[in-house]
């Protein structure tokens, strides 16, 4: 018997139907997975029945024998906070920014009307999903997080109240390989032992081979391909799931044929960053120690390692958005100012493309609004005629179309999201980007597209690219160079070949087996 089933569930916004005779069962201590390319209906799938999108739906669907069709609010809300836990795609966006690890999760505990949890329980509900100085994690506040460690906090929190049905959408996304696997492993475990059934959207093909039980594949709102997950991605029938897997980057392939590096550009030396421990501790974190390296011009250069290496601090120093406490930054032999006093010359120098490119985005401002307001500040002589072509051109270079330029980020897909960052920082005209898991959170297609397009920008504007990511797979497919980081120190450092094929460091090997 079904624990969660859906049956010819159909799915409207507006006039808009976006999903439509979509079937498909949940089994306690099972896992379904559906997988599909971004804008196919699947994230609007496991979350309009319980009344998080702003979509109406018809069919039946059914959870532990309750009707959430004909349910009233009153009656979605405790079907939310006592039968079903949610883990969203994206951890910045869907916690709490004032409140601390510690007070989210002792809220997501006690919503069924449970006791209040000691902290030392609610530690342990951290160290539950593999986060390190749990104590410690408690007063912080989810911005001073990777964005692996936000991940993670999200799942305590959505497991809290022990849940029959987990609803996780891209739980793993922001994950390194080795990190994924242990949340893989973590979910399983907990379907073995409370029986909890999992409904899992992923593009993370490997996750869905080795733990799902049944595979759903969605395109365009319907239902292309089910059954059994590992014998579905071994013979594929469907075209759509033949791309997926297709698109997803091997180190088995053949080595990208990359253009040479010009003159060396941007010098970092003995770049050091610590942050004071957060709560009443006293002492510092030392988030990355002693960096060296150099990137030259139309040179990608990767930055891998683990969720809280050091890897995201090093990139916002660099794009002049994070602290440095010691080193010097040198572009073409001149030493950058500090943060405060870098002067409109060096903001055109390194843009940054974040992590998660919806939150980056203003909500409340059209695409256009969000590209042109570097050029409000860099170019305020720009005509406005100028300001309408420009915003057009860099439309064109990320394979966005014109009629996208009034819509707004909340109608844009995740991969749509990700290329207006880009547009944006192109409009300073930047000799750097500086790109934080780019990719990470997108489906293979859109993120092989994303790819494709910073390896087009990087060879025609001789771009150099910092390409921060725990996927040393797709890093292979861009960057020339590679840094390997572990708790804020270089462990290795050189081509890329080189340390794919003869890893010198166990961190490096790690990520290399993982991948």
């Amino acid at each position: 018997m079904s624990l969660y089933e859906i049956r010819d569930l159909g799915i409207m916004i507006g006039d808009n139907r976006l999903v439509e005779g979509v079937d498909l069962d949940v089994r306690a201590g099972e896992c379904t997975a559906i997988i599909g390319a971004s804008g196919s209906g699947k994230s609007l799938t496991c979350l309009t029945p319980f009344g998080l999108t702003p979509g109406r739906f018809s069919g039946q669907v059914l959870l532990d024998g309750r009707d959430l069709a004909n349910a009233a609010a009153a009656q979605l809300r405790e079907a939310r906070s006592q039968l079903a836990g949610f883990v969203f795609q994206q951890p910045l966006t869907a916690l709490t920014p004032h409140l601390t690890v510690g007070a989210q999760l002792h809220e997501a505990t006690t919503q069924a009307g449970g006791p209040r949890p000691s902290r030392s329980e609610l530690a342990r509900q951290l160290e539950r999903v593999g986060l390190s100085r749990a104590d410690e994690r408690l007063d912080q506040f989810p911005h001073r997080l990777s964005g692996g460690e936000r991940q993670r906090v999200m799942i305590a929190a959505a497991i809290a109240h022990d849940p029959k049905l987990l609803i996780a959408d891209e739980p793993t996304s922001a994950l390194d390989a080795t990190l994924r696997r242990e949340i893989m492993n973590l979910l399983d475990r907990l379907r073995a032992e409370q029986g909890l059934g999992l409904l899992l959207v992923s593009h993370d093909l490997a996750a869905v081979a080795d733990h799902a039980n049944q595979l759903v594949v969605m395109d365009k709102g319907r239902v292309v391909e089910r059954g059994p997950a590992a014998s579905l991605i071994a013979e594929p029938q469907e075209d759509v799931t033949r791309e997926l897997i297709a698109a997803i980057p091997d180190l088995n392939e053949p080595p990208p044929r990359l253009p040479p590096v010009g003159d060396r550009q941007l010098v970092a030396e003995a770049l050091t960053v610590s942050f004071p421990r957060p709560g009443w501790r006293r002492g510092t974190i030392q988030a990355l120690v002693d960096a060296d390296f150099e990137v030259g011009e139309g040179e990608a250069l990767a930055i891998v390692g683990g969720s809280g290496s050091g890897k995201s601090t090093l990139g916002r120093a660099i794009a002049g958005i994070g602290p440095v406490t010691a080193g010097t930054i040198r572009w073409k032999g001149e030493e950058l100012p500090e943060r405060r006093g870098r002067s409109q010359r060096m903001r055109k120098l390194v843009q940054p493309v974040f992590q998660d490119p919806v939150a980056s985005l203003d909500p409340q401002w059209t695409v256009a609004d969000i590209i042109a307001e570097p050029l409000g500040f860099l170019r305020p002589d720009m005509l406005p005629e100028e300001r309408i072509e420009k915003i057009r051109d860099l439309l064109g270079k990320v394979g966005l179309s014109e009629d996208q330029a009034e819509r707004f980020p909340a109608s844009l897909s995740g991969g749509q999201a990700q290329r207006v960052a880009i547009a944006r920082a192109l409009a300073a005209d930047p000799d750097m980007l500086v790109l934080d898991e780019a990719t990470s959170a997108l489906d293979p297609l859109i993120g092989s597209g994303i790819l494709q397009l910073l390896g087009e920008l990087r060879d025609s504007n001789r771009l150099s690219i910092l390409f921060i990511t725990h996927d040393i797979a797709a890093a292979r497919r861009l960057c020339h160079r590679v840094i390997v980081l572990d708790e804020g120190w270089i462990v290795e450092c050189g081509d890329m070949e080189t340390v794919i094929t003869d890893p010198q460091s166990a961190v490096t090997r790690k990520l290399v087996a993982a991948s």
